[in-house]
């Protein structure tokens, strides 16, 4: 059985036509509300829409199970394309709150309002508009994804959309506050022992991140497609230590990637003050005085070129890189095993793994 012969291109267009409906329910409010749509459509362009390949591959990986067709329902693809909406939304508010400039190279949502308000030569202050605005824009970009979702939800039938709204439900609850505990740990981790860092910082990445990127994404399709217990058990399963490991490649990016690569300034992370597990591991290695010199440092929005590749060359001298990068490895081979013997679609787990290898492996 071949699968559909590109179903993000069917992603893409749910997407588009959603957005014209909402530019068209909103033209006639005028042109300060088109903005705000303008910089929804802005927020969903690019990416990998990694959420929506995990949501339609474990709708495909029980469909495929039990003989089902490989083209995707249109129920599942009005979600995985919610899926994408939400995960806009997260981005918006993320980069508000980490004060980022920059979003896959283009200036960060908050930015480009600030400048449409510079532009148009309104009064007040620019970068107030920009953050409000970008709050707000947020906010829309959620509720539009729970339209959508509810759109498809609609097309499923009553128990399996049931059960697939409970698991997006769960979702959205455990994004907000993994997003509140990695602002917290900015400054609840001089109260914690040292030792305990990095089990934080894994807890922070499983909610903020893990579930909602991968395992959630997967649990969700395959819940529109009618998944059992047994099913849904083996996809997080895999879902969550891939999470992870798609988590912790992140954070070894966002300290050491190539800016024309990630579309981020290298070392952000270290800018932004970031409490993950490569810093916890390195913490743990150092002497009390290299200790404070990171914490110092740590969070500084004006670290220089030569700072960043201090801490950068300290962080690798503490051997934290190779710890993660074992800790990557290990994640990435526990949801490999995880698949053995699941009762999915050979040819839809052959996929999970090359998504999986896609997750881990990679300079963005």
């Amino acid at each position: 059985m071949k699968p559909a012969p590109d179903p993000i291109e069917a992603v893409s267009q749910r997407l588009d036509t959603f957005l014209v409906a909402q530019q068209e329910e909103t033209a006639p409010w005028g042109g300060e509300a088109a903005l705000l749509v303008e910089a929804g459509r802005a927020a969903l362009a690019g990416g990998k829409r990694l959420r929506a390949r995990f949501c339609l591959a474990g709708w495909r990986a029980v469909e495929e199970s039990s003989g089902g067709v490989a083209t995707p329902s249109t129920a599942v693809i009005a979600v995985a394309s919610a899926l994408e909406i939400f995960h806009a939304a997260a981005l918006v508010h993320d980069d508000l709150i980490d004060n980022s400039d920059t979003r896959r190279g283009r200036p960060a949502a908050h930015r480009a309002l600030e400048a449409r308000h510079r532009a148009a030569g309104w009064a007040g202050d620019a970068a107030a508009f920009g953050r409000s605005g970008a709050i707000l824009l947020g906010d829309l970009l959620v509720a539009w994804s729970d339209d959508l979702a509810e759109e498809g939800f609609a097309e499923a039938a009553s128990d399996a959309a049931a059960a697939a709204r409970a698991e997006y439900a769960a979702m959205r609850r455990g994004v907000t506050v993994g997003q509140f505990l990695d602002v917290a740990e900015e400054s609840a981790f001089r109260s914690a022992p040292d030792e305990e860092h990095a089990e934080r910082a894994l807890r922070v990445a499983s909610l903020k991140s893990a579930r909602y990127s991968i395992q959630q994404p997967l649990t969700v399709g395959a819940a529109i497609a009618g998944a059992d217990a047994a099913q849904r058990e083996a996809l997080a399963a895999f879902g969550h230590p891939l999470g992870l490991a798609f988590q912790l490649r992140d954070d070894v990016l966002g300290v050491f990637g190539d800016e024309s690569v990630t579309g981020k300034p290298s070392g952000d992370d270290l800018r932004e003050g970031k409490r993950t597990v490569l810093i916890a591991y390195a913490r743990e290695r150092l002497p009390a005085s290299a200790r404070r010199t990171v914490d110092e440092l740590l969070g500084d929005p004006s670290l220089d070129d030569g700072q960043i590749a201090a801490l950068q060359a300290t962080i690798v001298d503490s051997g934290a890189l190779e710890r993660v990068e074992t800790l990557i490895a290990d994640f990435a081979r526990t949801a490999e095993r995880s698949l053995s013997g699941a009762r999915l679609g050979n040819a839809a787990v052959s996929e999970l793994r090359d998504l999986a290898r896609a997750a881990t492996a990679r300079e963005s």
